[in-house]
């Protein structure tokens, strides 16, 4: 699927779950407002950093993002998370273990500076 998340709404809005875990490192997510309105009520994995490039996401990019998702969700509901994952398929990793890595420390970082901004 492409484009946002607002034809999927009304099925996510039946699910019983606590948590969705969504993509939204690329733009073709959509803005965060299409889910932010209507599922601010449970926990959200935001996505935001794209396993599959070897781009290195900015702590800067990541925290605005995060900004963003908390104008529709408290603190202790939002995660940050990466969109997908870094999973193998058959022997070939979707990424390389140095840039993973380094994708994981932005969010590390990220998630300090918005602890410090938060509480």
């Amino acid at each position: 699927m492409s484009g946002d998340y607002a034809k999927l709404l009304p099925a996510l809005e039946r699910m019983k779950i606590e948590q969705y875990v969504l993509e939204y490192a690329t733009p073709r997510a959509g803005d965060i407002d299409i889910v932010g309105r209507t599922l601010n009520d449970r926990e959200l994995g935001l996505g935001v950093v794209n396993p599959r490039t070897d781009q290195v996401e900015s702590v800067k990019f990541i925290v605005s993002k995060a900004e963003k998702a908390l104008e529709y969700y408290r603190p202790d509901q939002l995660f940050l998370n990466t969109d997908c994952g870094f999973g193998c398929f058959a022997s070939r990793s979707v990424n390389v273990e140095d840039v993973a890595f380094k994708k994981l420390c932005a969010i590390t970082e990220s998630a300090k500076q918005l602890r410090k901004m938060v509480l």
